[in-house]
């Protein structure tokens, strides 16, 4: 596995800022790099779409995008997704989530991503509606089948549009943290080891890449599961000590992630004309949360806002978050802060060791 070190993870990290502010300047002057961004997964990447939902699971409200330039949209952050930033990159605009979209739909993309949920339809459910996996590919093919056929004039035109548009997917982590480490909520732990478990998501995963291969997605880029055991929500509640990584959490991730790579390169080699490059950041996070100086970062063990459960849950209402949020990896007990997000998106941009086989720049020669 390619790993940085010390000075080039220092040096990402100082280039990181100027590189997407000069983007956020220049992206509207030139045309954009690809047709479209579609964005699947869980509270991630959601920019919206548990605001519409009949769910507890929602970021609607103060801290939550405090530092986005559009305030409170209920992204699960103070500013800036993963994919907010592909987007400045690729000159799109930031892809609206998918159900507040009532009228003629966006050529530049869709946001299906839900949080809370999974690649499991059960995952999630405890707290009311979400999009599961199957939930967004299927409102993914209403889009082409519905919307797309609208707005261009052949099924060719549709075909050559989505061959050319990015497709991005961060999922299941909910499957972990929202149903297998619930034991008492969930029996999936009583019915599957850690390696089926990983096999059973890996392989619905496999099937969903494929039903939108037949749709029509080409370029693919799956990013594998973070170091869940390192998140406030495991690590403030563990015996091991606050700040301490649970090893086992993070061990049960890796079954995920070894499959996913394994997966995503046999879709490359039998789907034809397919890309399927893999999001290759766990160890990007564990090396930051592990050596935070080398990435700008101070605080990487607790939330920077106010949170409830002594800090292991989502954002207090209105309470006051950290002073400095771009020196804090974690936003509240699961979520990224826009520093970090910022840092895994260059990383995949224009970086050598994050996304595999190529970066996001070769992805676009294709």
């Amino acid at each position: 596995m390619a790993m940085m070190n010390s000075s080039s993870a220092l040096t990402l990290f100082c280039c990181f800022t100027i590189f997407f502010q000069f983007l956020s300047v220049n992206s509207r002057d030139s045309p954009p790099l690809a047709p479209a961004l579609y964005v699947f997964g869980d509270s991630l990447f959601d920019s919206g779409n548990n605001n519409l939902l009949p769910t507890l699971a929602k970021a609607n409200y103060l801290p939550y995008g405090m530092n986005f330039p559009k305030g409170v949209t209920g992204r699960f952050t103070d500013g800036r997704t993963v994919p907010d930033f592909i987007a400045e990159y690729l000159r799109l605009p930031y892809s609206p989530p998918s159900i507040s979209v009532r009228t003629s739909v966006p050529l530049t993309g869709l946001n299906y991503a839900s949080g809370v949920c999974g690649i499991l339809p059960e995952t999630g459910s405890l707290f009311g509606k979400c999009l599961n996996l199957d939930d967004q590919i299927e409102l993914f093919r209403l889009t082409v089948e519905l919307k797309l056929v609208a707005s261009f004039g052949s099924k060719k035109e549709i075909s050559e549009y989505l061959s050319k548009s990015i497709f991005i997917f961060s999922i299941g982590n909910n499957d972990y943290i929202n149903n297998y480490l619930l034991p008492l909520l969930y029996d999936s732990s009583k019915r599957y080891t850690p390696q089926q478990f990983a096999q059973l998501l890996v392989g619905r995963l496999s099937q969903g890449l494929k039903n939108l291969y037949i749709l029509g997605a080409r370029k693919m880029i799956v990013f594998e599961l973070g170091p869940i055991g390192c998140m406030p929500w495991i690590t403030r509640r563990s015996k091991k000590g606050q700040g301490q990584c649970d090893e086992e959490a993070n061990s049960l991730v890796s079954h995920f992630n070894n499959d996913l790579g394994s997966m995503l390169k046999g879709l490359t080699s039998t789907l034809s004309g397919s890309t399927f490059v893999l999001g290759h950041v766990n160890w990007l996070g564990y090396d930051a949360i592990k050596n935070p100086s080398n990435y700008g970062l101070r605080d990487t063990s607790t939330s920077c806002c106010n949170s409830w459960l002594n800090g292991t849950a989502t954002c207090i209402p209105f309470g006051k978050p950290c002073a400095n949020t771009n020196e804090h990896f974690f936003w509240d007990g699961f979520h990224l802060t826009e520093a970090v997000s910022s840092l895994v998106a260059n990383a995949c941009i224009n970086g050598s060791s994050v996304c595999l086989p190529m970066n996001m720049e070769g992805l676009l020669k294709i």
